[in-house]
């Protein structure tokens, strides 16, 4: 693996991804020398020694509410909601496109809770005739940094088993449901990936699962078809990002091993080499705040994940006062124990995967 020129895959969708992928775009490798503050930031990656030659996107496309749930029914075609958010987070211009991709009507008769990007999407669907199309044409009007594939081309709806007995369709309300989830499936269960997303996969030097979440962004695109054998099969560092805190429902409860175990038990196969966790306390007013949503921090029960076989990486990950009121990742400090863990990778195991977790000494990520 060449660290001036590394191939990076992230899996994901939501918020989690949007923010990684906003880290990451300043170290992708690019000819033009346009648009200053970034290329002044490029110049610093570069600088260290750490550049991108390709940053590829594999989201999510089960997402059946609010703006993408309606275009979705309505036209058609998948749901556009998170390619839209990653698209932003990789563009070259962070102000106006970006905002007018983001802009969202508060009226108008069938326009009401739209955003502009999601209708941008869904008419050059209509004019180019294909989703994928669509997405590349609207990543070159952004100028974005990197590539975007949706898992699947498929109309496909999630379907989970709740531990209390029922069965809950689409992800929304699989997302709103309070009981935690015994297992969930893709209909239709053999779904055909985007070739283009298992490519990026086999080219891959860095894979990312995470953040966002498990069982509505994460896993999904694990249950494609093929998706996770590929995962499974490359020889990249393979790195799981946990979430900074549970979700109701969905995670409550669940420690950063109990993830690992959801994504192994639903896929069949030990798919990570690494897992990232957050080493910086919740400020007590937000955790104050979060609990009464019955969400709380994730514990790294660092045992527990070692005997699962990962090597366990820690850091300052909280965005701080970037996000008041919110729990977010640092976009920066996120991307950057990305590629530390890829150097180390590279560095102590030649490319190849640790076989024992007890064999292999610990990584302390800073930040």
């Amino acid at each position: 693996m060449n660290l001036a020129g590394m191939n990076v895959v992230a899996l994901g969708g939501g918020t989690g991804l949007s923010t990684l992928l906003k880290g990451l775009k300043k170290y992708v490798r690019e000819e033009r020398a346009n648009h200053g503050s970034l290329q002044q930031r490029r110049k610093r990656a570069v600088g260290s020694g750490l550049t991108l030659r390709h940053l590829s996107a594999i989201v999510t496309v089960s997402d059946d509410g609010g703006s993408s749930g309606r275009l979705r029914r309505e036209f058609r075609v998948s749901p556009p909601g998170d390619i839209r958010n990653c698209m932003v987070a990789l563009s070259e211009d962070e102000a106006l496109l970006s905002r007018l991709f983001q802009f969202r009507f508060a009226s108008g008769r069938g326009l009401k809770g739209h955003s502009f990007g999601n209708l941008f999407l869904t008419a050059l669907t209509g004019v180019t005739g294909d989703f994928q199309e669509a997405v590349t044409v609207s990543g070159e009007v952004l100028a974005i940094r990197g590539h975007i594939y949706p898992s699947t081309m498929e109309d496909v709806t999630l379907t989970a088993e709740l531990e209390n007995g029922r069965t809950v369709q689409g992800e929304t309300r699989i997302s709103r449901s309070l009981s935690r989830i015994a297992r969930l499936r893709l209909v239709p269960p053999n779904c055909r990936p985007l070739p283009q997303a298992l490519e990026a996969i086999a080219q891959a030097d860095v894979i990312t699962v995470g953040p966002g979440s498990l069982y509505t962004s994460l896993i999904p695109n694990l249950l494609v078809r093929g998706v996770s054998k590929a995962m499974a099969r490359s020889r990249a560092a393979r790195i799981f990002i946990c979430n900074l805190m549970t979700q109701p429902g969905e995670t409550s409860r669940y420690t950063a091993a109990d993830h690992i175990r959801a994504v192994y038990e639903h896929c069949g196969a030990p798919l990570f080499d690494y897992v990232v966790v957050n080493s910086q306390p919740i400020p007590a007013a937000l955790r104050k705040r979060y609990l009464a949503g019955r969400s709380q921090p994730v514990e790294a029960d660092e045992a527990e994940m070692r005997q699962l076989g990962v090597r366990v990486i820690a850091a300052d990950l909280l965005a701080g006062d970037a996000t008041p009121g919110k729990v977010r990742h640092h976009p920066e400090r996120l991307s950057q124990v990305v590629l530390d863990i890829a150097a180390a990778h590279n560095k102590i195991s030649g490319h190849s995967r640790p076989k024992h977790a007890h064999k292999s000494r610990d990584l302390q990520a800073t930040s």
